[in-house]
């Protein structure tokens, strides 16, 4: 599978490192292919090394801005023009998609994902990892605008939250027939 992974490029500490590394290690181990912005700084390379070292492949997609920072050694390294052509290639290339903990950039491209699906522009599964309760407040505005009738289908058939790596590695497996 081709996982696309949002997540932030800033250097973080444990609390977010840690797990960060146990998923891209078991994303690796099965044999994945990780799918994501292409940079080899912070929590981007955690994940990227990983992932190559459990015997995983790596697709990043960079940047014109950014391509300073993008990985040499990647199985397949593609920049784009801007962040919105960026978007559309880290969606195209991939099956499924993560986000992980990030800024204002991860924010961006999960509602982007999530407005498609919503709109059934796709039907990849979304999985939101919510480290070290990173995402609560964000669940729970989702929540909300579930309740209150902002989102016309289900959250859960948008989004599904997992608190831990194996957990949001098994449903992306399971919704696409891997056991």
């Amino acid at each position: 599978m081709r996982i696309c992974v949002f997540l932030s490029a800033a250097d973080l500490d444990d609390r977010y490192t840690h797990p960060a590394r146990e998923f891209a290690e078991l994303l690796g181990k099965g044999g994945h292919t990780l799918v994501w912005g292409g940079s080899d700084v912070g929590l981007m390379k955690v994940v990227a090394d990983g992932v190559q070292e459990a015997g995983g492949r790596l697709c990043g997609v960079s940047v014109d801005f950014l391509v300073a920072t993008a990985r040499a050694g990647a199985d397949e390294m593609v920049v784009a023009r801007d962040l919105a052509e960026r978007k559309r290639l880290l969606l195209e290339k991939s099956d499924a998609v993560v986000i992980m903990v990030g800024g204002t950039g991860t924010l961006d491209e999960a509602t982007e994902i999530l407005e498609l699906k919503k709109h059934g522009h796709t039907d990849k599964p979304v999985v939101l990892l919510n480290t070290a309760g990173f995402y609560d407040g964000l669940k729970e505005q989702f929540r909300r605008m579930e309740d209150e009738g902002f989102l016309p289908v289900p959250l859960t058939d948008l989004v599904f939250f997992a608190e831990e790596a194996v957990g949001a590695l098994a449903y992306l497996e399971e919704s696409q027939g891997i056991e």
